[in-house]
């Protein structure tokens, strides 16, 4: 690829795709926005780099302040890292030195869902082991332990969306209250589980947990950095349900997908436990070189205010509609398991008897023939489209993708 405009792609020899997957998730307001490119470029002549350890800028403040604007209620420091797995990492730090800080060192273990992805460093892969993905590395890696995740393609209690009164919550409400004692977080990706499988669930599954970690005073660790910033239809995924957790990490379109940056943000209690107290030292000896660096600050600054005040953003319901309807549609046709859609994030599955896995790779390399690019994880094909897409494009990608999936369905 050597150009990205709007919602497209285009590669060396010129020829044009829809970005159908927002380029991994991150692109959510479309390649070469204007407001983002002018910001970097601007930033690019005062001041490329400045630490933050010890030091600050003035863009890296600015950015703390509109992220604290925007996010849920209670959340008001932030920690800036590098990308998502960075932001995990120290996630799982902070809540665990937290109770170290607070005089509970024994709380000092992670839980998680199964099928859960937060990052590909060991300290993240044991959160979220895939074993497709992992497996060489199983014999090193500490995992958590994990709740079976609400997978509503399979639900394991055979309950449909009209019936479903959220049994799969047991386990993981058996699991923290048995364990609360030694846990310091539970960590999982709200309303869909992106790697595994475009796993979209009911948002009571969350409030549930909210409420089940505060009993249990267990910390509440949401890893929005697929589903923040617009993609589920609101701002974020915690917002669909009425939640504020104990730190929510976000990445990939904080900077509109332009710079890599990520960020955990954290409430007062949480950051008060780090101060030094006379008696011992509390410092979160935790920090990268690039760690809210000022060019992808200017980045994450202009992206915010388009989020914010873009009227494309704001009226594109009627377009995430379509995108609802059609999937809802492919999901009757024979062949396919089951479809979902969650705002602008939409999957469905290719049952076995239809060719599974290899019938959805068949199916994204014909797409990608006829100006669509999208990827298949095993049998599930998904659009993830930028935010940005109107009505027009998002037809014309729902044209491709139906032939496609038609072309293997035959």
């Amino acid at each position: 690829m050597v150009r990205g405009e709007g919602t497209r792609l285009t590669d060396s020899k010129g020829r044009k795709y829809y970005d159908g997957i927002s380029s991994w998730w991150c692109v959510n307001l479309g390649h070469s926005r204007s407001e983002i490119v002018n910001a970097i470029a601007e930033q690019a002549l005062r001041l490329q780099h400045s630490i933050t350890g010890g030091l600050s800028h003035d863009r890296v403040i600015e950015l703390a302040g509109k992220l604290v604007e925007i996010t849920p209620g209670g959340l008001d420091r932030v920690y800036f890292a590098s990308d998502g797995a960075s932001a995990v990492e120290a996630s799982i730090r902070v809540a665990i030195q937290y109770w170290w800080n607070t005089g509970r060192p024994e709380k000092k273990n992670i839980l998680s869902l199964e099928g859960g992805y937060h990052g590909d460093t060991l300290g993240a892969v044991g959160l979220g082991f895939l074993s497709k993905f992992h497996a060489p590395v199983e014999h090193v890696v500490n995992r958590s332990k994990q709740a079976p995740s609400p997978h509503c393609f399979h639900c394991p209690y055979g309950k449909e969306p009209h019936s479903c009164s959220i049994d799969c919550f047991a386990p993981m409400e058996k699991l923290v209250e048995e364990n609360a004692e030694t846990t310091a977080a539970v960590i999982a990706e709200p309303i869909c589980q992106g790697a595994s499988g475009i796993r979209i669930y009911p948002a009571e599954y969350i409030s549930k947990l909210r409420k089940l970690c505060t009993d249990n005073h267990v910390l509440l660790i949401l890893d929005e950095i697929a589903v923040g910033f617009g993609r589920t239809g609101e701002m974020f995924a915690s917002d669909l349900a009425c939640v504020s957790p104990d730190i929510l990490i976000v990445g990939k379109s904080l900077t509109g997908g332009y710079l890599p940056m990520s960020a955990a943000v954290t409430t007062e209690e949480i950051y008060d436990s780090f101060r030094n107290d006379g008696t011992r030292d509390r410092t979160f000896y935790h920090g990268h070189t690039f760690s809210g660096n000022p060019l992808a600050s200017a980045a994450a600054c202009a992206a915010i205010d388009v989020f914010r005040n873009d009227r494309v953003l704001q009226s594109n319901s009627v377009t995430a509609a379509l995108l609802g309807e059609a999937f809802a549609g492919f999901g009757s046709i024979p062949g396919i398991h089951g479809s979902a859609v969650k705002g602008w994030i939409s999957a469905l599955e290719i049952t076995s008897e239809a060719g599974g896995a290899d019938a959805a790779a068949e199916a994204a390399l014909y797409a990608m023939k006829n100006g669509l690019l999208i990827r298949p994880l095993g049998p599930v094909l998904y659009l993830w489209p930028p935010l940005v897409t109107t009505q027009g494009e998002m037809k014309e990608m729902l044209c491709i993708f139906e032939d496609s999936l038609l072309s293997v369905l035959k």
